[in-house]
């Protein structure tokens, strides 16, 4: 279960996987493309899904209407940059659960993930 991580970027998918488990979440995924997220989230049936917005193979609004295609309750968090208002706006008509902004702070993340995910489970510590 725990959360999988959609992101195109090593940066930025390694700095969300650290805010995660610095704050006891558990990650189950790291994908580096659209359609790697799409695969990983049918194999791991994460809870969560941090996904990236643009992405050079699929950008993230097709990555989640995939995923909610096949589970309509799917909690998925946009992650994007500055300005993409309007497909912010399309995420969140399509489905997705909240979105957070680049560059990533982390009481703006973790607050975003306890508000859809909730607090980490005691059995998500190690």
């Amino acid at each position: 279960m725990g959360i999988l991580i959609v992101d195109d970027t090593d940066f930025d998918r390694n700095l969300l996987r650290s805010i995660l488990l610095s704050e006891g979440y558990e990650v189950s995924g790291l994908a580096t493309c659209g359609e790697e997220g799409v695969r990983q989230y049918h194999a791991l049936k994460p809870n969560l899904v941090m996904l990236d917005l643009i992405m050079p193979d699929i950008n993230g609004i097709e990555v989640l209407r995939r995923i909610r295609a096949d589970d309509p309750d799917a909690k998925v968090i946009m992650c994007t940059s500055v300005g993409e208002e309007s497909m912010v706006d399309l995420a969140r008509r399509m489905g997705a659960r909240g979105y957070v902004v680049k560059p990533y702070i982390a009481d703006n993340l973790l607050g975003a993930v306890k508000r859809v995910y909730g607090p980490p489970s005691k059995t998500e510590i190690s």
